[in-house]
């Protein structure tokens, strides 16, 4: 069925809501004082990154082709498998999807951020930081974990098996993202998604949070140039070995 680009925007919006929410919601759990899940550990957060990725790649990848990800859009864009015309709309969805997705893990969390006085704790559950405060090792981090996720994800959703059984191969790039945050996941977070560090980066910037801390706008250059040039690394191998 061919879907209308309003329809696809929604999608696009929606999904990376979804992304936010079972993401960096799953930060918050673990991170803020006072929650159910606090302390509860990093396979915590690995889950919900990777259940946020697996639900709206199941929901919508018919629909838009769930990119929920900028630097899939573009990635997809510059090997000739996405139009260009569409590149701008998509990322301006993802965007929004993404400011609508952290506003509801901070409504939700509201009592716990005011709870909490740890300005990292807080930071982390909008943002990524190297754990090393090393911009290079926070480059490389991204831009492989990026590559991983798109060459995996292309590889799952577009081979015969993928296409053939669409539910599977959703399942499969939900595990990638899931098995990335566990293993790449410990220098920067990871964000391997310009729109999950940069949209939460500029929130956090503006709302009303005590002992929140800075920004890091220093350094908020690296999440979103370093999944960019990962992904669109990622796409060329996918073309040139696998399509």
């Amino acid at each position: 069925m061919d879907y209308s680009l309003a329809v696809k925007l929604s999608a696009e919006l929606v999904g990376t809501a979804f992304l936010m929410v079972f993401g960096n919601g799953a930060v918050a759990n673990v991170e803020l004082k006072g929650t159910k899940g606090f302390h509860s550990g990093w396979l915590t957060i690995a889950m919900g990154y990777g259940f946020g990725v697996m639900f709206p790649v199941m929901m919508f990848g018919a629909v838009s082709g769930a990119h929920i990800n900028p630097a899939m859009t573009l990635a997809q864009a510059v090997v000739g498998m996405f139009p260009w015309g569409e590149v701008l709309p998509y990322i301006l969805a993802q965007l929004v999807g993404a400011a609508v997705g952290q506003l509801i893990v901070y409504a939700t969390y509201y009592p716990h951020y005011r709870d909490t006085q740890d300005a990292e704790a807080i930071f982390a559950s909008f943002s990524t930081t190297d754990a090393e405060n090393s911009r290079s090792n926070y480059f490389l981090n991204e831009f492989f974990g990026t590559l991983i996720l798109v060459l995996g994800a292309l590889c799952s959703l577009s081979l015969p098996w993928g296409m053939k059984n669409p539910g599977a191969a959703s399942i499969v790039v939900g595990f990638i993202v899931w098995g990335l945050v566990t293993s790449l996941g410990g220098p920067t977070g990871p964000g391997l998604n310009p729109a999950r560090d940069l949209v939460p980066r500029v929130l956090h910037q503006i709302l009303p949070i005590f002992h929140k801390g800075g920004s890091r706008w220093n350094e908020a250059w690296i999440p979103v140039v370093a999944p960019i040039v990962g992904a669109i690394v990622g796409a060329v191998l996918f073309r040139w070995l696998f399509a």
